[in-house]
């Protein structure tokens, strides 16, 4: 790093509420209407603000929506110089220990926000859930099947309609760093909540489609569909979509129901396809450019899991 970045950066950060929100950042993704409520300053006031740390590439900004979330760079020079000025605020400062407290309610409030909606729909959550073997098989077969714990684990991970984010979860701690992808909001909502119990820092999740990820080409090493393409109007454009993003040794993991006859689970819980087979999944892959590796399943009653591993 030259003199002038280093430069650009410190005159970014040497202002009073700039140091503050950095700080801020350092704890987790935050809105932009969080860190007003925390520092106790204007919408147009935080976002200036906000706007320079940015460009001084010690922030990251994500779109959502209508709303924008910050969080700390996680890579480049300027990340590096960020940690290190956190480091040195001190612990006892009274601004920051008051900021940190203010920043404890919001998440409390965050979280029984995502609480209240996932008791809202968790009924048919579990509905759905009785009819297969439990996630925790499901969860144990995926780690198994990908490997996840060897040396080197599993690189940069990607869960396309992550949820409530419990695939990151899982294999969050056998990844590099890991994006979780869902249209839904609320969704997000609880899955940022469950990503900051788990102390998940190096996972983050973000709105978007399926069909179209935002992401640039060849980023990953392995994407996922884990109980998602039972949704989806085109899976094949789906597949083709991740495999974009994939690395030229990057795997893709679909994890889905066989096919099966409960109509009750398009008519009451909106899923457009009562299951996969194996040839259907398989050409789909060979039409993305992967190659089927393996296949393993999980007989459940009424309903069968299926897990189809493609490579490149």
């Amino acid at each position: 790093m030259s003199m002038e970045p280093i430069l650009t950066t410190l005159r970014a950060v040497a202002e009073p509420t700039r140091l503050r929100l950095l700080a801020l950042a350092a704890h987790g993704e935050l809105s932009v209407s969080e860190m007003m409520q925390i520092v106790g300053q204007s919408q147009p006031r935080v976002s200036r603000h906000l706007k320079l740390l940015v460009e001084a590439r010690l922030l990251e900004r994500h779109r959502e929506g209508t709303w924008a979330f910050y969080r700390l760079s996680e890579a480049g020079d300027a990340a590096v110089l960020a940690r290190t000025l956190i480091d040195l605020v001190p612990e006892d400062d009274p601004i920051a220990a008051r900021d940190l407290d203010r920043l404890g309610q919001v998440k409390q409030v965050r979280a029984e926000a995502a609480a209240e909606y996932f008791r809202a729909i968790a009924a048919d959550w579990h509905k759905v859930r009785a009819l297969h073997v439990p996630e925790a098989a499901v969860e144990r077969a995926m780690v198994e099947l990908l490997d996840a714990k060897r040396p080197g684990g599993i690189g940069a991970l990607i869960d396309i309609g992550t949820g409530t984010g419990r695939v990151l979860e899982v294999l969050g701690p056998h990844c590099q760093r890991a994006v979780g992808i869902d249209i839904t909001h609320d969704m997000l909502a609880i899955a940022r909540v469950n990503l900051e119990k788990a102390g998940l820092k190096h996972c983050q999740v973000r709105h978007g489609d399926m069909y179209n990820l935002s992401l640039p080409t060849g980023g990953f090493d392995l994407a996922i569909f884990h109980q998602v393409l039972h949704y989806a109007d085109d899976p094949r454009a789906a597949i083709a979509e991740a495999a974009r993003v994939l690395r030229p040794t990057g795997r893709l993991l679909i994890v889905d129901f066989a096919p099966h006859a409960l109509e009750s689970l398009r008519t009451e819980h909106q899923h457009r396809r009562l299951g996969f087979d194996d040839t259907e999944i398989e050409t789909w892959l060979r039409a993305a450019g992967l190659r089927p590796v393996e296949t393993k399943r999980l007989p459940g009653d009424p309903l069968t899991v299926n897990l189809w591993l493609a490579a490149r």
